[in-house]
């Protein structure tokens, strides 16, 4: 007969729950630390994003705010760990100022200090005009924003970033405003579909350095002609397979 003790049988049970909460805990810490899923839920970035793409947020390009953690805990103001700052050109998710329960996705035109003004349609950074080019059209597959055959102009920044932006309309409300001074702390975004964007230009206003979550990275599941993700049966037939792991420029 052996001394030697015999192994306690596992409780399986008690093991798999373990797996779980650790998987739990390590999504957790992914999604407040480093990316966050987030959903295109309106056109005001076509052609860039579209209704329907999935996209990972990075978190941590900026360093965190507040705004960073689940439901926003006043644990601290301003920004920890800023690895980097926003640069001219990032699309950037960040809380609307007026609601910050709000996200907005945009595209940063405008650092501290910058004056910003559009001019007959063309953008002014600190009085010099941002080149833009005729880039072919666009046409839609979102019910509520068709834009078919829509002009496409690409517009390239000092910083040599160059994007894609719409122009449905040559006399919409926001192809010529007042010049913009950004203030200190502050950033100035603009959507890419320029005649269908709510941003800086109008009621968003200036967004303070502490509201930006972090900046897209990339397209991971893309759905077209409004298909709801739920309905899983209609993916093969309107999957953006083209827009699958995309980076976002």
């Amino acid at each position: 007969m052996s001394d030697k003790a015999e192994p306690k049988p596992q409780n399986a049970l008690w093991e798999n729950i373990k797996v779980i909460i650790q998987a739990l805990l390590l999504a957790m810490v992914i999604r407040t630390v480093l990316f966050q899923p987030f959903t295109i839920p309106s056109g005001s970035m076509m052609p860039t994003l579209l209704v329907g793409d999935y996209i990972f947020v990075n978190k941590f390009a900026y360093g965190f705010s507040k705004y960073s953690l689940p439901f926003s805990p006043d644990l601290f103001s301003g920004r920890v760990l800023e690895f980097s700052k926003p640069k001219r050109g990032d699309v950037i998710v960040f809380r609307l100022p007026s609601d910050p329960d709000i996200d907005y996705i945009k595209r940063l035109e405008g650092l501290p200090g910058d004056r910003i003004q559009m001019i007959n349609g063309v953008l002014y950074i600190n009085g010099k005009p941002v080149p833009k080019v005729p880039d072919g059209s666009f046409t839609s597959d979102y019910r509520l924003d068709p834009g078919a055959n829509v002009p496409i102009f690409r517009e390239t920044l000092d910083n040599g970033k160059t994007y894609d932006t719409l122009d449905e309309s040559p006399v919409s409300r926001g192809d010529n405003t007042p010049e913009f001074i950004v203030p200190a702390g502050h950033y100035f975004f603009m959507g890419d579909n320029r005649d269908n964007s709510l941003d800086s230009r109008f009621d968003v206003g200036y967004v303070p350095e502490e509201n930006i979550v972090g900046r897209a990275s990339v397209i991971f599941f893309s759905l077209g002609n409004d298909t709801p993700f739920r309905e899983i049966w209609n993916w093969p037939a309107n999957m953006r397979w083209d827009r699958i792991f995309k980076a976002v420029d």
